[in-house]
């Protein structure tokens, strides 16, 4: 079942605090009346995160059912975006550190001394 799950091509993060005692209806009910998305979007992997910020669920519709994915952290606690500017400065920072660090600009050798071109390997 796991396996399935490989096939994750977007992930939807519910900024803000979500009630975790509600399971797939609750959470799918969410999906579409607060969030305007489309819970059987298969592929889609919906995330909510409680009050508490050491929990959170996942939603993610597997084709023929949904999958209800819970993780709570033992030590530590999640830095949620409660409001849609946190998660666009969320995002931006896992983008920065991701291809920061599989990025590296190089200058190739130049016969020219005037070449400052730059290649991104």
């Amino acid at each position: 079942m796991l396996e399935d799950a490989a096939g994750i091509r977007r992930v939807v993060l519910a900024c803000g605090t979500v009630d975790l005692r509600k399971g797939i209806d609750g959470l799918a009910t969410i999906i579409g009346d607060k969030y305007g998305q489309n819970p059987f979007e298969k592929g889609t992997l919906f995330l909510f995160c409680g009050k508490r910020s050491d929990r959170c669920k996942g939603l993610l519709w597997m084709g023929t059912g949904f999958l209800l994915l819970y993780k709570r952290f033992e030590a530590g606690r999640l830095s949620w975006p409660r409001n849609i500017q946190e998660a666009a400065d969320l995002i931006l920072s896992i983008l920065v550190d991701t291809f920061s660090s599989r990025i590296s600009l190089t200058m190739p050798p130049s016969p020219k001394p005037h070449n400052t071109a730059c290649v991104l390997s």
